[in-house]
């Protein structure tokens, strides 16, 4: 049997380097590839140091622009999780990351829900040890 992993997830936004201040200034993700394709197009993936890795896709036209932040149609879109809840956080707020709520304690382990600066919201979890 193959084996199949799901690598790469294309997420829209308004412009590349705002993308990239966000998830690589930000987050800490790593920047894997910024390519110029010409035409004003770039192949952009950034990625965490574990997991899929995200394209930045350069909005396009009025549909896709109106898709920015609203690509799971106000849920929750990712989760990004965390072996230290805590150093992550303060880390994350330090970085202007915005928190939509205070952190809970659910019965998977510790959560909370940040946004993007384009509106899509993601989980950042600490899975409770097994």
């Amino acid at each position: 049997m193959t084996t199949l992993t799901l690598a790469t997830i294309t997420l829209v936004v308004p412009d590349y380097d705002a993308g990239i201040a966000f998830y690589h200034d930000a987050l800490g993700f790593d920047l894997v590839e910024d390519t110029d394709l010409g035409d004003g197009k770039r192949w952009v993936v950034v990625a965490p140091h574990q997991g899929a890795r995200l394209l930045l896709a350069k909005a396009a036209d009025a549909a896709q622009h109106a898709a920015i932040g609203q690509q799971t149609g106000g849920r929750v879109s990712f989760f990004l999780k965390t072996d230290d809840f805590d150093q992550t956080h303060n880390q994350f707020t330090a970085a202007g990351v915005t928190f939509l709520e205070d952190r809970r304690h659910e019965p998977y382990g510790t959560v909370a829900v940040f946004s993007d600066p384009f509106g899509n919201r993601w989980d950042l979890p600490e899975p409770k040890e097994a």
